[in-house]
């Protein structure tokens, strides 16, 4: 969770995914998410640049915690069409990202424990 990519080995999992984690408050949901097994990168602005860096062409996930960087959904979305996305945030979504998110979830409803258990589903 340094800003480059965090390998944790998962002896025989097969299903270790790389997940980019991106916007303000990062740490608690990218530690559960890493906790899981998954390959997490973090990024503080999740600009075109900073996704392609990060590899969001072989992503299997797009964790936003932060809507006023919502553009990056569809952004991301052209880069890898099959990445599932995901926001945790408790602000509303604009409109123009919903149909692009496939799950939204409230901080003050579940805990990032359960959020990142969830990505395994």
């Amino acid at each position: 969770m340094d800003g480059g990519r965090n390998t944790l080995a998962r002896a025989g999992r097969r299903d270790c995914m790389h997940v980019i984690v991106a916007g303000a408050d990062t740490d608690e949901i990218a530690a559960a998410i890493e906790s899981q097994g998954h390959e997490v990168t973090v990024l503080d602005i999740a600009n075109q640049s900073a996704l392609e860096d990060a590899g969001i062409e072989t992503a299997g996930a797009l964790v936003l915690t932060e809507v006023a960087q919502a553009t990056a959904i569809p952004v991301a979305k052209e880069l890898n069409p099959d990445l599932r996305t995901l926001v945790y945030a408790s602000e509303s979504l604009p409109e123009f990202v919903r149909g692009q998110v496939d799950l939204a979830i409230d901080p003050e409803l579940l805990d990032a424990d359960t959020v990142a258990e969830e990505l395994d589903a």
